[in-house]
């Protein structure tokens, strides 16, 4: 029998209730590579990883965010940082229990034939290729992680790759534009790639991918840097002096159905899911 919202198979029986633990989505984007220097590629995203798992209640879970990659002045980019979530059920490139998602690929640089692609053996998505350097970064599209940059010209950078297009190549006096991101559950769109720079000033410079990426520049504008906690490129300058932009900080998100059962991170909740935002590296503690 059943009433008063109870399915009553015998005496001492009680509703079901929904385990939240048991489908907890989540979302691991690595840190964005910078963009090149001078007439140099825009950097690409970092990895772009999205899952459902079950995890286990009483249980803390260390959560890794990356940093973007340094648009370092007169010089070479610097190096982004990978993002993990202690994934059980692994990943592809995932050790030990851990999902990673891999860095994105920094801009090649004009005269250093620094290549644009994010770490290895696996990778987010690849960072554009610079005038000298034409052939742009890989993207770990296997894993569906990220897109290929795209390949310099001269003058121009290509675009760095995004979370769900290749960034696009350049062309004489035309800097490629960054590859866009993609949208999450939360209607966020993450993960954009850089664009390129163009050293001329009637070039046009590659417009950053959608989800953070910058903008490059031509010798009348500044580079821009990917949009913190998104994973985006940074923009590639076209002079020396229009500098090159970081990428942007990774971020790693969670959710599960109904109110707050868990403590880490900054809490929300929206659309009956509750929501665990990491912008820098702490603990989940379920």
């Amino acid at each position: 029998m059943s009433g008063f919202g109870y399915n009553v198979s015998g005496f001492g029986s009680f509703p079901s209730r929904v385990d939240p633990y048991d489908n907890v989505e989540y979302l691991v984007v690595a840190g964005g590579g910078s963009g090149g220097y001078v007439q140099g590629g825009g950097g690409g995203a970092g990895g772009y990883l999205t899952r459902a798992v079950a995890i286990t209640a009483g249980t803390s879970y260390t959560m890794t965010v990356g940093a973007g990659g340094a648009g370092s002045g007169f010089g070479n980019s610097g190096n982004a940082s990978d993002a993990t979530f202690p994934d059980n059920n692994g990943d592809p490139g995932g050790t030990g229990g851990l999902s990673y998602t891999f860095a994105g690929g920094k801009g090649a640089s004009v005269n250093n034939g620094a290549h644009g692609t994010g770490s290895f053996p696996y990778y987010g998505s690849g960072g554009g290729g610079s005038k000298d350097n034409t052939t742009a970064g890989i993207g770990y599209t296997s894993g569906n992680q990220g897109f290929n940059g795209g390949n310099g010209a001269s003058y121009g950078g290509g675009g760095g790759g995004g979370a769900s297009a290749a960034g696009a190549n350049a062309a004489s006096n035309y800097a490629g534009n960054g590859g866009n991101g993609s949208a999450w559950l939360n209607g966020t769109t993450y993960a954009g790639g850089g664009g390129g720079g163009v050293a001329i000033n009637q070039g046009a410079a590659g417009q950053g991918g959608s989800g953070g990426g910058g903008a490059g520049s031509n010798t009348n504008s500044s580079a821009q840097a990917g949009t913190v906690n998104t994973g985006s490129g940074g923009g590639g300058s076209g002079t020396s002096s229009s500098g090159h932009g970081a990428g942007g900080s990774g971020v790693v998100i969670l959710r599960y159905v109904g109110g707050q059962v868990g403590t880490g991170g900054t809490v929300t909740s929206a659309g009956g899911y509750t929501y665990h935002t990491f912008t820098s590296s702490g603990t989940f503690a379920a």
